[in-house]
Parts: structure tokens; sequence; C-alpha cells
């Protein structure tokens, strides 16, 4: 069954299994994925927790990356009882108890309020997102540690930061381009944590 990145948060159609997953677990569905579709070799890039899998398959299997871009990520995200208590909120509450303050996070005040459409749409994405499935990826980034998979990453990579991301700020993705041989940094004015949303250009 594929799960990959799509268990979190529920990003287009995947299913989402019951948990508890590790990083290794969205790793190897992101591999079950490349094979499926007969892809051998690519270009991967990861936001957020689809850079941490992005992280730990270039490491685990260089063989099947060719370039690699990691964006608002983090090779550890603390701390973990910050984790452990998002897991047991949305458990106890579903998503929908989180989903204003993961908004607030992941747009500008300026994106949010210039959108309020898009800002919605998220919010709902969110809001609509398996108890399961997210509170397991909260359990995999507690547990994570990336730090050292970093010199094993030998494609190059590009790690962008969000100068107004305040989960990832940009001493996580400089520690990432200084682990990484052939990394390059480059930091995103006026942008949170999606910087895919908020600054598409």
């Amino acid at each position: 069954m594929l799960r990959g990145h799509l268990r979190y948060p529920r990003h287009g159609e995947s299913p989402v299994p019951p948990g508890p997953y590790e990083i290794d677990d969205l790793v190897d569905d992101a591999i079950a994925l490349l094979d499926n579709l007969d892809i051998g070799r690519s270009h991967i890039a990861g936001l957020s927790l689809g850079g941490m899998v992005a992280m730990r398959l270039a490491a685990r299997n260089p063989e099947r990356v060719e370039r690699l871009a990691l964006l608002c990520t983090s090779a550890q995200l603390g701390p973990p009882q910050t984790w452990a208590e998002r897991a047991a909120t949305v458990r106890a509450e579903g998503t929908a108890a989180v989903a204003d303050s993961v908004v607030a996070r992941w747009l500008t005040d300026r994106r949010r309020s210039a959108d309020p459409q898009v800002t919605a749409e998220i919010r709902d994405m969110i809001a609509a997102t398996p108890a399961d499935g997210y509170a397991s990826c909260c359990d995999a980034i507690r547990e994570m540690d990336l730090r050292p998979n970093l010199a094993a990453i030998s494609a190059p990579t590009l790690v962008i930061a969000g100068a107004d991301d305040p989960s990832t700020t940009l001493a996580h993705l400089q520690a990432i381009a200084d682990g990484i041989a052939n990394a390059r940094l480059i930091e995103i004015p006026d942008c949170a944590h999606l910087a895919t949303i908020d600054q598409p250009e």
C-alpha cells in the first residue's frame, strides 16, 4: 500500500493506514511509489516532513536521487514533548483542534490577508486530515534525528528557508546545508513555512 508523504497531512487522495510510523516507513512508501511508476532515479523535492523523508531517502538510497531540494524542513525538530502533546491533542480532539494554529505557522499574515480563500482551503484540508495519520506523523518527527545522515547525501542539494518561518527557522536549514557536501542555501523573504504557497514564484 502506498502511503508516503501523503500521510501528512492528506495532500492528495492517498490512503492513511494506521500508525505508528517512522521516517523509514515514509521513505519505503516513497520508494514504492517510484517503483510503481517505473522511475529509477529522479529529482526529489520535499517540504517540511516531505523534506525529512527526502533527506533520509537521499542518504539511504542515493542511487534513486539525481538532485535534491529541501524546503522549510529540519534534520531534527524538537522539542519531543511538543510533538507528543500535539499528537495527543489530535488523537483526543481531531485535527480541527490544531488547524488554525497550523495555518498561522504555514502562511504569513500578508498571504492570509491577501488570499482568504486559499487560507480557508488549507485550513479545511488540515481539519479533514485523519487524526491517526497526522498524530502518527507527529510521533515520527518526535523520534527523528537525521543529523547523522547528512554527510551521506551525495546529490547536489538546494536548501530553501523561509525568512518568516516560525517552525523551521533559518538555523535549521543552515545546519542542513552545512552538513551536506555540494549544498546551497537560499533564504526567501516574506515567506513562512509553506513556501510553495507563500512565495510560489
